[in-house]
């Protein structure tokens, strides 16, 4: 793969839905592979059909959260439950380097999209299955998404308050935990396919992806049976560990001090009140066994300052503080501009529309976002005609046929949302 990007030559047949699988294509995508997402109009990825919506109208092209995961792709409707689609789809496998699948086990299967029948069609395929419990197991038909396997995994069950009932998590945190071990494994694979010219299939347990970043709960758990639960925004070796109010409306700081040289430092920035000589605060295990009052000290002295204010004041004396940012605030963050995380680009239907740049920057081939995410369907042309060399007669067969969906086949419940 030679070029000016690090995965230019990569081709890649994504038939992933949601955020898992789609999340590693972006990813390939921005460092320079080709990316055909799959799509039909009569199922399209439930994604699409998230809100909120531009301008409030409902439509399957008009949702952020459908556009996030799928920026640089090429986007076809294909209809895999159709014989002749299937037939489409294995010609997309036989062009590609590396196939995705998000599928229930034993959907591909069915459609003759495995790994299994995509070996035959290509022998050093690399392909891998993103689903949330892995494609073996008691449990293998578990279906869900993002909050389902944070909620299996332990997340919930730590999240809120200690006299409160889980708390679902803001994000689908196992959705953006796992695409991280995914795209290390199809790095080593085409590191493995160079070398011994052999492809590779991993199959991804998004729960199992999930619980490796609560290692130190389930170690406690193991060693020493604690069983860990909700303790607010509070940690068990940090004090004071927490979110503090500020002036203004909503407006919060997030606190951590871990060392007593940090301890001291945090004192000398509130101006060493007497209450900080107090020896019921001297020591970590004295202000953990008196949080409830620190933190009601601490929030009378933070209520005075904006939350900017004081994580200048405390970052400036070595103290870990952050604003507790609104989105607003993260759209106009200084350091975020600095580092060119939101780009713009301009969407077919919904118009100019915010991206994420990757969180890394690689100095001899940065990513790129150049294309937005693709309307469903809308690069049937030149996937069909220009990657997979169909010819019109044969594009005409498959629309009448129904194999290549249009916007009339979608049903009236999906397409007026």
């Amino acid at each position: 793969m030679k070029g000016n990007k690090v995965f230019d030559g990569l081709k890649v047949a994504d038939f992933a839905w949601v955020a898992v699988g789609p999340l590693v294509g972006q990813l390939l995508a921005s460092f320079g592979a080709t990316v055909v997402k799959v799509e039909c109009h009569r199922y399209p990825d439930m994604i699409r059909v998230v809100g909120p919506f531009k301008d409030g109208i409902s439509g399957i092209n008009r949702g952020p959260f459908g556009t996030l995961p799928n920026a640089n792709k090429y986007g076809i409707s294909l209809d895999i439950n159709k014989p002749r689609g299937q037939e489409v789809a294995k010609k997309l496998v036989a062009w590609a380097d590396l196939v995705s699948d998000s599928m229930t086990p034993g959907t591909m299967a069915k459609w003759g999209l495995d790994y299994e029948s995509c070996r035959k069609i290509k022998p050093d395929i690399i392909y891998y299955s993103t689903t949330m419990m892995g494609q073996h197991g008691p449990l293998n038909r578990f279906a869900g998404y993002g909050l389902q396997g944070a909620a299996y995994a332990g997340f919930c069950e730590l999240t809120g308050l200690p006299d409160r009932e889980p708390l679902t998590m803001v994000t689908p945190y196992t959705d953006l935990i796992a695409p991280q071990y995914l795209i290390v494994c199809v790095i080593a694979a085409l590191l493995r396919r160079r070398k011994t010219g052999k492809g590779m299939y991993f199959d991804q347990s998004q729960v199992e992806a999930g619980i490796t970043c609560l290692a130190p709960l389930v170690l406690d758990y193991v060693v020493n049976q604690r069983i860990a639960s909700r303790m607010g925004s509070r940690d068990p070796y940090v004090a004071p560990h927490g979110t503090y109010p500020c002036r203004g409306v909503d407006r919060w700081v997030a606190i951590a001090v871990s060392t007593h040289q940090e301890w001291r430092a945090f004192c000398q920035v509130i101006g060493e009140p007497d209450w900080t000589k107090d020896p019921k605060f001297a020591t970590l295990l004295a202000r953990k066994e008196n949080e409830d009052e620190l933190d009601r000290l601490i929030g009378e002295w933070t209520k005075d300052y904006t939350a900017e204010q004081i994580m200048a004041m405390m970052q400036d004396a070595g103290v870990p503080a952050g604003v507790v940012e609104t989105w607003e605030d993260a759209g106009n963050d200084p350091q975020l501009k600095h580092r060119e995380h939101f780009n713009f680009l301009e969407h077919k239907e919904i118009g100019r529309h915010a991206y994420h740049s990757p969180a890394f920057k690689l100095s001899k081939t940065p990513a790129e976002l150049r294309k937005a995410s693709p309307c469903l369907g809308e690069d049937n042309e030149y996937v069909y005609q220009e990657i997979l060399g169909l010819s019109d007669d044969e594009i005409a067969e498959l629309l009448a046929e129904g194999a290549i969906t249009t916007e009339a086949d979608a049903p009236a419940t999906i397409s007026g949302l």
